[in-house]
C-alpha cells in the first residue's frame, strides 16, 4: 500500500477529525486528504497568538475556504503560562498542552472523533518536546502514521495542485528566542514585524534569531549572497527596529538550530 493509500486508510477509519490547522505545508495536505475522504466531517482549527506570524491567520482562512472545510479561529492563551514565558528547553511542551487541550474539548462539544495534527516523519529528528503533549492528549498524527517524510508532503501537495507546496517552512516566533530569556508580547511582535520586512525584500526562507540588541539572520545558502548585496537596506531598517547588530548565519538557515546549543 503507498502512503496516500495509507493515510486515506487511516482518515477514514478516524471517522471524523479535527485538524490542528496552520496553514503550512503539512497541515495544509492533510486537511486536504481529510475534506477529502471525510467530507464535512473534518473541522480546520487555527491558533491566534503573538506566538504565530500574523499573516498566516489570513492565509488559514482563505486555504479552508478554497478546500471547502469548515474553519474556526480560537485565541491561545500560552503567554498567560508562566512556564512557557520562562522558555525553558521544554517550552513547547507547554504551548502544545494550551493548544491540544483546547482543540480536545472542541473536538469533544462538536462530536469529532479525533484531534489530529501534522507531525511527519522528518519530525523526529528534530527535538520536539510538544509531542510529549500531543502524546499525553491523545492527539493522532496521521502524516507520521502513515509514513510520511516532509519532501513527500511536498511532492504529493504538487501532485494535487495545492499552492502550499513549496511553502517555506513555519515555525512559532518563540523559536527565534534563545532558551532562558523570557518571550514577551512586544519582542514576539518585533521578530514578527523583521521577517515580514524580509520576506518583502526577497527572502523566501528567513529566520530572525533574537538576541536582545542582536539578530542573527538565516536565509537559505543559496540566498546569502542576495542579503549580503543588500546589507545597507537590511541594517538600516533593521536598526529602526531596535537591532543595534544584524549578523548573518554563514551556514544558512535550517529547521531547529536553537537546538544545537542543547547537551
Amino acid at each position: 500500500m503507498d502512503k496516500l493509500k495509507k493515510l486515506k486508510s487511516i482518515l477514514k477509519e478516524m471517522g471524523s477529525v479535527l485538524v490542528a490547522y496552520s496553514a503550512g505545508v503539512d497541515s495544509t495536505f492533510l486537511l486536504k486528504v481529510a475534506r477529502d475522504c471525510l467530507g464535512s466531517k473534518v473541522l480546520a482549527v487555527t491558533a491566534d497568538s503573538p506566538t504565530y506570524q500574523s499573516q498566516e491567520l489570513k492565509f488559514s482562512k482563505k486555504m479552508a475556504r478554497e478546500l471547502g472545510v469548515r474553519h474556526k479561529v480560537i485565541k491561545t492563551l500560552e503567554l498567560e503560562d508562566k512556564n512557557f514565558i520562562k522558555n525553558p528547553v521544554d517550552r513547547c511542551y507547554f504551548c502544545k498542552s494550551e493548544l491540544f487541550s483546547r482543540l480536545r474539548k472542541i473536538a469533544k462539544d462538536t462530536r469529532l472523533n479525533f484531534v489530529a495534527d501534522a507531525s511527519n516523519v522528518s519530525d523526529k529528528k528534530d527535538f520536539r518536546p510538544g509531542s510529549i503533549a500531543k502524546n499525553e492528549l491523545g492527539v493522532r498524527s496521521p502524516l507520521q502514521e502513515a509514513g510520511f517524510t516532509k519532501e513527500d508532503i511536498r511532492i504529493f501537495s504538487k501532485k494535487l495542485g495545492l499552492k502550499t507546496w513549496d511553502k517555506p517552512q513555519l515555525a512559532c516566533l518563540a523559536s527565534r528566542i534563545p532558551y532562558g530569556k523570557k518571550i514577551s508580547s512586544p519582542v514576539l511582535s518585533r521578530i514578527n514585524k523583521a521577517e515580514e520586512f524580509l520576506r518583502k525584500a526577497g527572502f523566501k526562507q528567513v529566520r530572525l534569531r533574537h538576541y536582545d540588541g542582536l539578530c542573527r539572520i538565516e536565509v537559505a545558502k543559496s540566498e546569502i549572497s542576495l542579503l549580503a548585496h543588500k546589507s545597507d537596506l537590511v541594517a538600516g531598517r533593521l536598526k529602526k527596529m531596535g537591532y543595534n547588530y544584524i549578523t548573518l548565519d554563514l551556514e544558512g538557515y535550517r529547521t531547529g538550530s536553537m537546538n544545537e546549543v542543547i547537551k
